[in-house]
């Protein structure tokens, strides 16, 4: 099957070929990156430029839309969000970087969701991003979005879509990877119906609604790899397109729509009373979270309504925008300080309410409970550097910090992971792939090569079954949840002499070990180096703190104090101290570096007894 897309020859049909005839001429040779072009990333939907009219720009969108609510109104909250913002994205042509590599031509992918525009207009070839220009750094733009029609074609759609699908080249099995239909005309959709609206033509649509819309590139397949009779996935016939377009038959990269639909929330709505904001406290859709419910108006002109989808499309990245300005003047932007931290702010928000946090005490250990109070996995989304940890600090009878769990130096950007619980997803490339592409098997941020999942522990959402995950790709690795479970605990030992514990969880969206895979790995253009600058410039992306509570132990009078009878500095303190100092248990590791079991614990440890009750 040939693709009409292709319209060159890859570089990697040229290293492939100039391979060939290198050990042909009896010399070995070894080539980095599999030998892909366009046609193995072709996706079914509106293809580049059938679009009779382009996307429109967004600032002529803001005319009516924009610059008298900056709460409510459409324009300034979609600008000021990394939907507005997806295709400046520093750590986006980072990786796209990497992907090309790897693949080449496989940066399409990516670009097909992050400007649409470009896309559609033809200008995402070659695949680095070299040819967009204009209003393509508009992102995920609006005259894209209200120009989607349900491909799907559900009750209540327009007619119009009716033909706009049987006039598609390709069908699509389902709203994913990027798939989109988008009207070839400018007749711009929404979920209202609107009588004699005569400034543009307007259709209404339910598809805006549901939350098989936000699916379309939320839940993402590789293509490259075809699912087996095992479950395993291995490389298809390279330089073809996938032999289905089904995401059930390829690698899942992300599945947060998928997890959405395996949760009570798809079968909702459920009440969460104020917690994603709104005045609808009813939750179903992803709209409801991200884009929640208010009173005002949507258009200069427009009518009051009780039920105005906010524009803010927040998710967990509170960095971006920062970067962006750092990158990018505002004048081209149309950020500013006030529209930033507005956004950061409602994202900020939104984690919070993502999780909550129950402690008590359980025997010897401290119990840490997070709850999963989102519509998928927590967290979810981009698989590559992100995560979510449980931070303990653990307190003496003086409040002198004695030991801590998941510790972060936010100089070093660096997080210790071994005595804490981390809530992550760690894809990997199988050997067999690995050695045709020329990198190193295993787990690693070669993300548009990874076929295996070595690792996803991430909490489900409520109302989940294995079952059901399993069929979706999503099943947890490396930990078992119980069907409906949606929360972990986390048991910590408490050391010696502790009293209290202040326990936080944290969430990070890009790592330092990501941010310099994607500067070292990069032998094609300085993307890589240009998001690891602007990662130093903000802060290296600092973790934000999801929740946060404070837990009392009984204890004794201090750190060594340790063995009953509490309130007496006695033989037993010390008997217990040696067990646990040479048998490297928690209980004697009181003094820092904590994790080491060392001079300094038993110094600590000494002088405090010696020291007395007081």
């Amino acid at each position: 099957m040939s693709n009409t897309r292709r319209a060159f020859i890859s570089r990697a049909e040229v290293l492939w070929a100039a391979g060939l005839a290198i050990v042909a001429a009896g010399t070995a040779v070894t080539i980095a990156g599999l030998p892909t072009n366009l046609d193995d990333f072709f996706g079914p939907g509106t293809q580049p430029n059938e679009l009779n009219v382009p996307l429109q720009d967004s600032n002529d969108c803001a005319t009516c839309h924009g610059g008298f609510d900056e709460e409510h109104e459409p324009y300034r909250p979609w600008n000021a969000s990394p939907m507005g913002q997806a295709a400046r994205d520093p750590l986006f042509w980072a990786a796209v970087a990497i992907a090309n590599q790897d693949a080449p031509a496989s940066g399409d992918t990516c670009i097909r969701c992050h400007t649409p525009g470009g896309w559609l207009d033809g200008r995402s070839t070659p695949t680095d991003g070299s040819q967009l220009t204009g209003i393509d750094f508009q992102g995920v733009s609006c005259n894209f979005c209200h120009r989607m029609v349900d491909p799907e074609n559900h009750p209540g759609a327009p007619v119009e879509d009716t033909a706009i699908l049987n006039g598609l080249t390709t069908d699509i099995p389902e709203p994913a990877s990027g798939n989109y239909v988008v009207d070839p005309d400018d007749r711009r959709r929404g979920p209202y119906e609107l009588e004699d609206f005569f400034v543009h033509e307007w259709l209404t649509s339910p598809f805006h609604r549901a939350s098989e819309m936000c699916a379309t590139c939320h839940d993402v397949s590789n293509p490259l790899f075809e699912r087996q009779p095992d479950g395993t996935y291995a490389l298809g016939t390279l330089m073809e397109p996938a032999t289905s377009n089904a995401g059930s038959t390829q690698f899942p990269e992300q599945r947060t729509y998928s997890e959405w639909l395996a949760s009570d929330f798809a079968d909702g709505p459920i009440d969460m009373t104020d917690r994603f904001g709104g005045v609808n406290p009813l939750v179903s859709s992803c709209q409801d979270c991200h884009m929640p419910d208010a009173e005002g108006v949507g258009c200069i002109f427009g009518e009051f309504r009780d039920d105005l989808p906010q524009h803010q499309m927040n998710g967990g990245n509170t960095w971006l925008l920062n970067a962006v300005r750092e990158l990018y003047p505002d004048i081209e932007t149309n950020l500013d300080d006030d529209s930033v931290a507005r956004s950061i702010a409602r994202t900020v928000g939104m984690l919070e309410n993502a999780s909550d946090m129950e402690l008590s005490i359980d025997g010897p250990d401290l119990a840490v409970k997070v709850i999963n109070e989102s519509g998928h996995k927590l967290p979810t989304g981009y698989p590559e550097g992100r995560r979510m940890w449980v931070n303990v600090q653990f307190y003496d009878a003086n409040d002198a910090l004695i030991a801590e769990r998941g510790a972060y130096d936010p100089v070093t950007a660096i997080l210790s992971t071994a005595d804490t619980k981390v809530y992550e997803m760690k894809l990997a490339t199988s050997p067999d792939v690995a050695a045709l592409a020329g990198i190193q098997p295993g787990v690693g941020f070669h993300l548009i090569l990874a076929n295996e999942v070595n690792k996803d522990n991430r909490i489900p959402p409520r109302g989940f079954t294995n079952a059901e995950f399993d069929a979706l790709q999503i099943a947890p690795v490396g930990q078992v949840y119980a069907d409906g479970e949606n929360f972990d605990i986390t048991n910590f030992a408490i050391p010696a002499g502790a009293t209290s514990a202040d326990v936080r969880v944290f969430y990070q969206s890009t790592t330092k070990e990501y941010v310099e895979f994607l500067r070292d790995e990069n032998t094609t253009n300085t993307a890589g180096q240009t998001m690891y600058d602007v990662w130093v410039t903000i802060g290296k992306v600092p973790p934000v703190e999801m929740d946060f509570d404070t837990i009392t132990f009984g204890g004794g009078c201090n750190a060594a104090d340790i063995a009953e009878p509490f309130g007496v500095l006695d033989l037993g303190d010390l008997q217990v101290f040696i067990t646990a100092f040479l048998g490297q248990d928690p209980v004697a590791d009181v003094a820092a570096p904590f994790g080491v079991y060392d001079l300094a614990d038993l110094q600590f440890f000494i002088s405090t007894f010696l020291g007395g009750c007081p």
